[in-house]
């Protein structure tokens, strides 16, 4: 059986290109299909086009004359069909008695070809086996062994959308096409929304105080009737996302749209302090007591944790809080947190997160790509949760919400170790100052700022100037000991002042520790000073 071009993979890879023809064919299947249709559909619609003008050709041009084979007898004046030459039709215009042993008795053939005249020479009556002989063109436009749609689209996916998704969004007709939430439809199609109909949904958020659905704000504007409810919905959609005033979050597989303005800063961008650093470390060199201390820290970046997330069965958590999560008000999504979570790898999601001991509601986005819950600066603030406080996490009766708690104790004043940035010297130095705590804490990871815009300069300084995580823990490691009447500083700890300034997860930061010779292990997770 010939090969087919759309059967190849170097049709699909290396020549497959959206032509005006095929734009033309998306925007009929879009406006019969009356709905918008997904890249993946528009790309099956496309891989069954192509086979089927393919079939459609290969039947108009094997219509012309007889199919060529080597093995057939032919006369001159006859028209042959050449699938081999991508259908090309010729006359034969002479023939001769060929000449070589080894093929015996058969002829040679010269035809003339329609499209250039060209005259090229083909064997006839050939007696060897040949692969093109088939006996009547058997085999040439059967479908039997054929790739399907559902196969061409799993094996090239990947350059099929890509040129797909160029054409309608880069190339000469990409205003012809509106892609909302991965659906094309044709621009004439959308309802016309315009800015009083979007300064209408901003006071609905506003005044609404949470994220509405797009059902709940198309009830209240009014737009052309003539338009099915669906398309009303997809223009709606499509006009917000167009306005950078609103934002789109999801709440389980629904979303809804929101006012930027409204959300913390840290639900849509990420702190400097909250991206991580991983820098290589051998990992092997850490010992079992170093890889215990880890465990329990449970940090989202590192490599220990519980091995897998917390399952739904199991009713509370709790964790430790570190110093770049109390900074902006955020909890982390590590593996023993993430699975009371709405769970996702990009985006958004919402939340409710409940306070367990005043009963206030918070709104909160699960930042998937940060690997971290925003929006309980207020909480931390209310109940001046200082780094290092237990925090638990409870699972509320309502999906979606989650109930949030410390484990109180009787307030007294504690030492912490103050961080106080030098900003003249671009450094950091510690002491030991009170602070007031009323909860179950970690007194190994408890450290304090002074003054945290000024930590953030020297946060940003040390991004610019590039300075790696040895530099760090040499510069923090003797302000911690000094301050100690053992000259010790714990593992943890150093853990915690690395991350005012450098974020990074345990393994790297031990490592730094045991592999310094200016730092000596003396046992129990604590180092000093050689």
């Amino acid at each position: 059986m010939l090969q087919r071009k759309t059967q190849t993979a170097a049709f699909w890879r290396d020549q497959f290109e959206i032509s005006e023809e095929d734009l033309d064919f998306f925007h009929d299947q879009i406006l019969d299909a009356e709905t918008p249709l997904t890249t993946k559909q528009l790309a099956m619609l496309i891989i069954q086009d192509y086979q089927r003008r393919e079939t459609s050709r290969m039947e108009s041009e094997l219509s012309k004359g007889r199919i060529y084979q080597p093995g057939e007898t032919y006369e001159v004046g006859q028209t042959l069909v050449f699938p081999a030459m991508d259908f090309v039709v010729g006359e034969i215009v002479d023939k001769r008695r060929g000449q070589n042993p080894e093929h015996g008795d058969f002829d040679v053939l010269q035809v003339k070809f329609e499209e250039n005249d060209k005259i090229r020479e083909f064997v006839s009556r050939l007696q060897t086996p040949h692969r093109l002989n088939q006996p009547n063109g058997k085999g040439i436009t059967e479908e039997g062994a054929l790739l399907s749609t559902d196969e061409i689209y799993n094996l090239y996916q990947d350059e099929i959308e890509e040129s797909i998704l160029y054409a309608l969004e880069e190339g000469e007709r990409a205003s012809e096409f509106v892609q909302v939430d991965d659906r094309w439809l044709i621009s004439d199609q959308l309802a016309e929304i315009h800015i009083g109909h979007l300064n209408i949904a901003e006071a609905l958020i506003e005044m609404q105080a949470r994220p509405l659905a797009p059902n709940e704000i198309l009830s209240e504007i009014e737009l052309d009737g003539d338009i099915s409810d669906s398309m009303q919905l997809v223009s709606l959609n499509h006009a917000l996302g167009s306005d950078e005033r609103f934002d789109k979050v999801r709440s389980g597989n629904d979303h809804f749209w929101y006012l930027r303005r409204l959300e913390p800063e840290e639900a849509h961008r990420v702190p400097a302090l909250l991206r991580p650093h991983t820098p290589r470390y051998n990992r092997a060199l850490l010992s079992v007591e170093l890889l215990q201390i880890e465990w329990e820290l449970d940090d989202e970046w590192g490599e220990s944790g519980v091995g897998s997330d917390i399952p739904s069965v199991v009713p509370s958590t709790s964790f430790t809080l570190i110093y770049p999560h109390q900074r902006y008000g955020t909890i982390p999504l590590s593996s023993r947190t993430r699975g009371f979570f709405p769970a996702g790898s990009q985006g958004r999601s919402l939340a409710t997160v409940i306070d367990g001991r005043w009963g206030n509601r918070y709104q909160v986005w699960v930042v998937h790509e940060g690997r971290y819950v925003s929006g309980l600066r207020k909480w931390m603030d209310d109940h001046d949760i200082p780094v290092g406080a237990q925090i638990t996490l409870e699972r509320a009766s309502k999906p979606g919400e989650v109930v949030i708690d410390y484990r109180p104790r009787r307030m007294k004043r504690e030492w912490s170790r103050f961080a106080s940035a030098n900003l003249a010297a671009k450094t950091i130095t510690f002491e030991m100052n009170k602070i007031q705590i009323s909860c179950e804490y970690d007194d190994y990871l408890v450290v304090s700022a002074e003054d945290p815009a000024s930590l953030d300069q020297i946060q940003a300084e040390v991004e610019k100037r590039n300075i790696d995580l040895d530099q760090i823990v040499e510069m923090v490691v003797p302000e911690l000991t000094k301050l100690s009447p053992q000259g010790s500083a714990h593992a943890k700890t150093v853990y915690s002042a690395v991350n005012m300034i450098y974020r990074c997860p345990p393994g790297p930061v031990f490592y730094s520790l045991i592999s310094n010779r200016a730092f000596q292990d003396t046992g129990g997770g604590f180092f000093s000073l050689a």
